[in-house]
């Protein structure tokens, strides 16, 4: 039974015994599969055939568009449980419909997903977190063998590279420290303002601004700017090197990675990231100041006074003393994470992130045990 209506040339549905059989015509592309596959769409939408055969002994070409009319077909008799066949194909069609792997393809990729078992899951994430805490451990050895033989042989430090990442790590980010620090003085100078006025304190927002910065939010805030900045650009920088061959490359040259790349990061870090927290300090009190002469009917010299006599030479030292601590635990988390890199372009991008989210972690807890220490001590 030929069909009729609405369906355009090219092909042609007739009934032989229990099966529906479409003679296709013609060329098979781009141009005719839309209009092909929209027209049999309507011609089998209901009721559809239990057994389809497609006879291609009239195609003359066939493409990829071609063969997901095809895959059109195969799909709805599947989806309706019936049996899919073709006939008559001949030896270009053939070879398209291979080079496709028409048999194996499948308009819908099935994706089975297996469910972990919950212990499993956990004793994988404790390996995981076993091994990671292994590397940590080899890199911080080597990075300390490092820093005893550049100790040892002081020439074998670059120095060019050394003065670039303290220019990098400590001057680049003067202005930004200065900024973050004056304002959060200044915030704090006026919010403790509201309180201490009360009680006619007035000239305690100098003791109060001035100790808590130069004793925890100073080194914190300084350390927090120079994870976000230089910490992420060590991992970047050695992530890059990893994935491009270079560090491999350094290897076969005979040098050292750590030595050449992770010794020169670290000791500008150590070396910058307390002055930056000496000026952050001046910065923040220079914004409590603000707030002392222009709100409060304070002097500037009163001001300066108070501040001098509440600090002492141990406050001071505290917090250099942290930021020394907080810049190579930055430095060297920055590296290591470097390091770790494997992958592409991707993975750069993730160590970075945990780069930065590392360190920051890791200067939170260590000024907590600053804490402990300094209370029980």
């Amino acid at each position: 039974m030929r069909s009729t209506g609405n369906i355009p040339a090219g092909y042609s549905i007739d009934a032989e015994g229990n099966d529906t059989v479409i003679r296709l015509e013609g060329v098979m592309n781009s141009s005719t599969a839309p209009v092909l596959m929209e027209s049999l769409g309507r011609a089998f939408n209901d009721p559809s055939p239990s057994s389809l055969v497609v006879n291609l002994e009239g195609v003359t070409y066939m493409d990829d568009f071609g063969a997901l009319v095809l895959l059109e077909l195969r799909e709805m008799m599947r989806g309706h449980g019936g049996t899919f066949r073709i006939a008559g194909a001949g030896d270009k069609v053939n070879e398209m419909l291979l080079l496709l792997d028409f048999e194996s393809l499948s308009k819908l990729t099935e994706v089975h997903v297996q469910r972990q078992p919950l212990f499993a899951g956990v004793g994988e994430a404790a390996l995981n977190f076993f091994s990671e805490f292994k590397y940590m451990i080899s890199f911080l050895g080597s990075v300390f063998i490092a820093l005893l033989h550049v100790s040892t042989h002081p020439r074998s430090l670059r120095t060019a590279d050394t003065f670039l990442c303290m220019q990098r790590t400590g001057v680049d980010a003067l202005p930004i420290v200065g900024l973050i620090s004056f304002l959060l003085g200044l915030i704090m100078a006026f919010m403790s303002s509201a309180q201490l006025r009360e009680f006619g304190a007035n000239i305690y927002v100098a003791s109060l601004v001035s100790l808590a910065m130069t004793r925890e939010l100073g080194p914190i805030m300084t350390a927090i700017i120079v994870a976000g900045r230089s910490g992420s650009s060590f991992a970047a920088e050695i992530g890059s090197m990893k994935i491009s061959e270079e560090i491999d490359a350094l290897v076969t040259m005979g040098f050292d990675p750590i030595r050449f790349l992770v010794v020169p990061k670290i000791l500008a870090a150590v070396f910058m990231v307390p002055l930056l927290t000496l000026f952050s300090n001046l910065f923040a009190i220079a914004g409590g100041l603000i707030v002392g002469v222009f709100m409060l009917d304070l002097t500037s010299g009163a001001y300066i006074t108070q501040t001098i006599e509440t600090l002492t030479l141990f406050d001071v030292v505290l917090g250099v003393m942290k930021s020394c601590v907080f810049a190579f635990l930055i430095a060297w988390i920055g590296c290591l994470r470097g390091f770790s890199v494997r992958g592409g372009a991707a993975a750069v991008g993730q160590a970075t992130t945990s780069a930065v989210v590392s360190s920051i972690f890791l200067i939170i807890v260590t000024d907590s045990l600053f804490a402990v220490l300094l209370r029980y001590w």
